[in-house]
């Protein structure tokens, strides 16, 4: 039997990203986000949800541009950190010790330690309450060449080691247990001809 609750977020887990914004030359700052997604394939679309009264909000909102780092089990710590902390009172760039690099299709600057940043620019802001959402289309995809097999040239995000949040708590992913379509996938014939 379940039980009633009022409505709440219990979508879980999602991903655990750090989302860096304002400019790679001028001010920046790094902010924690869970409440993020992909919306469109085609144009690629993203979103982030962010409450107006966090740091990040105004760098973003006076930019129009963001970067989505995933995140690593390395990373976890940092991850932690920069949800907790506010960029108007620490550098945290300087106090995770994460690695500032420059954006190639935005102004705003990427994590040298996430396995993939992806670059985004927004096409607009919903108001929904306690967050506003940032719609953004896809600029670009920057993957770290560490997780390149360098004989099929396939990226092995999997060797990543990314981690999920998931109602206040970290976790790494478990093993996988299957591929997209594999439910419905006809075994191959062990007969020969």
């Amino acid at each position: 039997m379940k039980q009633n609750w009022r409505p709440g977020t219990m979508i879980y887990p999602l991903p655990a990203v750090i989302v860096s914004c304002g400019s790679f030359e001028g001010e920046s700052n790094l902010i924690t986000v869970a409440w993020t997604g992909t919306i469109c394939s085609d144009p690629a679309m993203c979103y982030i949800s962010v409450r107006p009264e966090r740091h990040s909000y105004g760098l973003i909102k006076e930019s129009m541009e963001f970067t989505i780092n995933l995140t690593t089990e390395a990373m976890a710590r940092s991850t932690d950190w920069i949800g907790v902390r506010s960029g108007r009172d620490h550098d945290k760039w300087k106090e995770t010790g994460l690695t500032k690099c420059e954006g190639v299709g935005v102004g705003c600057p990427c994590i040298g330690e996430s396995p993939i940043s992806i670059e985004c620019r927004v096409k607009s802001i919903m108001s929904l309450g306690t967050h506003d959402m940032f719609i953004a289309e896809v600029v670009n995809v920057l993957a770290d060449e560490r997780y390149i097999d360098p004989s099929t040239g396939a990226f092995d995000l999997e060797s990543a080691k990314l981690i999920s949040y998931s109602h206040g708590r970290y976790y790494t992913l478990g093993d996988e247990i299957g591929h997209f379509g594999w439910s419905v996938k006809k075994k191959k014939s062990n007969q020969t001809k």
